[in-house]
């Protein structure tokens, strides 16, 4: 019988597991689709509540706290181009968008806007200990992940630790510039699959329990 608990507890888990992934769903797409939040009005605390929210931002572009950052979108494999934004309240890194392998740093800075810019997008948490299989190398400008203390730290650019901004409009932008809305949001729901496959298993095992408690000696 313990078999038979063990699923139950298994398929009960899968359960609380289909809750908490319908819930974060929910809340992600509810944010997404609220008007923009100034970035402003973020709140000093934690932001894992306010993950994918829309949020809108005014000021600079500071080119030289520009990074390339490796990685691949529905256009291939190439770079996140993350730049600091200087704005009323903070210093926010925003994701500007992609560009394509071969893509030179020194040319997408000569490409940054100077003037003043509106920012949509939505709102990332920072992503430390570098990519899969490989570390951030700061020293040779080499960014396989979106860490924004370490980014920041290597530029010496005072910007908020806790996020980035992945931009889905950028006004005034030019036909140079990045290629922005290409963030990928999937969230893999097969834990109904998985409760009724442990409750299916559970039934198995109590039946193949009983007759085993039932043959004769």
């Amino acid at each position: 019988m313990s078999l038979t608990v063990l699923c139950v507890a298994l398929a009960v888990w899968q359960v609380q597991r289909l809750q908490w992934k319908e819930a974060l769903i929910a809340r992600v797409e509810a944010g997404m689709r609220a008007s923009p939040l100034p970035v402003k009005r973020l709140p000093a605390s934690d932001l894992v509540s306010l993950e994918y929210r829309r949020v809108s931002l005014n000021g600079r572009y500071d080119a030289q706290g520009t990074v390339l950052v490796a990685g691949a979108s529905t256009r291939g494999s190439g770079y996140w181009v993350l730049t600091p934004v200087s704005g009323a309240a903070r210093t926010v890194y925003v994701n500007r968008g992609f560009v394509p392998l071969g893509s030179k740093l020194l040319d997408v800075r000569q490409d940054t806007p100077t003037g003043p810019v509106f920012i949509t997008g939505l709102l990332r948490r920072t992503e430390p200990g570098g990519g899969f299989l490989r570390a951030n190398r700061p020293t040779e400008n080499r960014w396989y992940s979106r860490d924004v203390a370490q980014i920041a730290v290597s530029k010496s650019v005072s910007a908020d630790p806790r996020l980035f901004i992945d931009a889905i409009t950028e006004a005034p932008s030019s036909p140079s510039a990045p290629i922005p809305g290409l963030t990928i949001i999937n969230f893999p729901n097969n834990h109904l699959a998985y409760a009724l496959t442990w409750a299916a298993l559970s039934i198995l095992s109590a039946g193949a329990a009983i007759m085993l408690w039932r043959r004769p000696a």
